[in-house]
Order: structure tokens, then C-alpha cells, then sequence
């Protein structure tokens, strides 16, 4: 009989809570696997930075998790750090593989029937380079609105912490993605920032009319999955690993709690 193999843990990382959205999904279809998900609730939210501090921000960080972790594999689960240094990660990290989140616009552009779609990002996604890039090459026949919401970040740590959102402020960050031309309408909104399916409820409870939502958080866990390597002799999760990892050092207790409800030790 052959002896279990220990396997590498998957990291996980975003600049704070949203990312658990993308590891619920890896978790369903890598049950072998253990995560370490890691947050940088010291820098969120990113878009108040400025991007050169920022990439240098996120390589420290990251010379410093691969070498304290050594992880299989890592996920940036947030578009505007994937968006801005990913490339850089991969130059400064050529072996080992990353898995990024960029916005769903190709799947949107496939999609959509009215030819209207809209990107709901936060502001450093949409002013991007990387976003009109991708605009132009999977979407140049469709109208596509960037709509970089400032609050909905922090306003999604606080209502999975239970806290209370107003309907007027949720509201006021959804509007600006409805729009109506030439008798068609939006049909779909991409979530481009992992923290915003966690909210999706409430958007499809205040939305105008209903659209797709698309959340790609199935999409990064499957990548995530054929870029990981799967062994039948390594079928025992490891209980060394599932642990989550604060920059700050110092989480409070409703999300120490939350981090329970996802099978993670902070």
C-alpha cells in the first residue's frame, strides 16, 4: 500500500474578505487540498493606492508568503491587484504559478442579448489599462459601461460581518449600471471585484429591472483545479493547513468568526 503524500497547501490571497468567495468554490472541487488564505486588511481597501506603491507593496508581501509558506499554488482572488501586478508577480516569482482575476468580460460579451453590458469594479479595476484591453479584444461589439464603485468594497466586509447596509446606499452604487438605449436595456453586470457576490442578494433585490450578475468565482476555482496537480495518494486533508493569515495581525472577533464559518483558523 502505498503512503499518503503531503501536499502543498493553495494560497489564497486579496486585500481582504472578498477572495473567500473564490476559495468556497476551489474548496468544492479540491477536497484533497488545504488553503491558506491571506489577507492584507493592513493596505484595503487598494483602490485608495497609488499603483506604483502598490505592485511594490504586493511583491514584499509576496517574497515573504512564499518563502514563510511555500505554497503549491497561489490565487490572486482580486482584480485590482491581479489587474495591476500580475505580470510582475510572475517576473518576480517564474516558479510559481499564479492564478488571476481579471473581469468577466469575454463570458459577458458572449452572453449578452441587448449588447449591453456593465462592469462593476472598484475604481483602481476600472482605470486599468489591462480592463479597456480587455474590452477592446472579447467586446468591441458590445456597449460596455465601467461603472468603479469607491464604497461597495467596504460595504461588503461589513454586511458578511453582519453589519447593516442600507437600501439607499446599495442603490446608489448599482444604478450607474442600468442603462436603456435604443429600446434595449443591460443584461448583465460583471462583478469585478470578488467582495461583490457576496452581496449579489441584495443587487438583485434593488436592481431596476433583473440581469445576470456574473460572478467568476467558479471560473478561477476551475483554472485553479487544472492547474493544480491531483494525487489518489494524497486523499487525507492535511489538518496543518486551513488557516488564514491577517497583515494587520490583529482581526476582530466577528471576522476571527467568519473565518470559522469557512473552515479557516485566523
Amino acid at each position: 500500500m502505498s503512503e499518503k503524500t503531503e501536499l502543498k497547501p493553495v494560497l489564497v490571497f486579496d486585500s481582504g474578505i472578498g477572495g473567500l468567495t473564490v476559495l468556497r468554490e476551489a474548496r468544492v472541487l479540491m477536497p484533497e487540498r488545504g488553503f491558506i488564505y491571506v489577507a492584507d486588511d493592513a493596505g484595503f481597501p487598494y483602490g485608495d493606492w497609488e499603483e506604483g506603491a502598490l505592485e511594490t507593496r504586493i511583491i514584499t508581501l509576496f517574497r515573504r508568503l512564499l518563502s514563510d509558506y511555500r505554497p503549491e499554488l497561489c490565487v490572486i482572488a482580486c482584480n485590482t491587484a491581479f489587474t495591476l501586478a500580475g505580470s510582475a508577480l510572475r517576473r518576480a516569482f517564474p516558479d510559481m504559478t499564479f492564478v488571476g482575476t481579471v473581469p468577466a468580460i469575454k463570458p459577458a460579451a458572449e452572453r449578452t442579448r441587448s449588447g449591453l453590458v456593465s462592469v462593476l469594479a472598484t475604481p483602481g479595476t476600472v482605470k486599468r489599462a489591462y480592463t479597456r484591453e480587455l474590452i477592446q479584444s472579447f467586446a468591441s461589439q458590445c456597449h460596455v459601461r465601467l461603472v468603479g464603485s469607491e464604497n461597495l468594497a467596504g460595504m461588503a466586509e461589513a454586511y458578511i460581518r453582519g453589519e447593516p447596509v442600507s437600501e439607499e446606499a446599495v442603490k446608489a452604487e448599482i444604478t450607474p449600471c442600468f442603462i436603456e438605449k435604443d429600446g434595449r436595456r443591460t443584461d448583465i453586470v460583471v462583478l469585478a471585484c470578488t467582495h461583490y457576490p457576496f452581496m449579489a442578494n441584495l443587487f438583485r433585490k434593488y436592481a431596476p429591472w433583473p440581469v445576470d450578475w456574473l460572478d467568476p468565482a467558479e471560473a478561477i476555482a476551475r483554472q485553479t483545479r487544472r492547474l493544480t496537480p491531483f494525487s489518489r495518494d494524497a486523499l487525507q486533508h492535511p489538518e496543518d493547513q486551513d488557516f488564514a493569515v491577517f497583515t494587520s495581525g490583529n482581526p476582530d472577533f466577528a471576522t476571527r468568526r467568519l473565518m470559522q464559518g469557512f473552515g479557516l483558523r485566523a
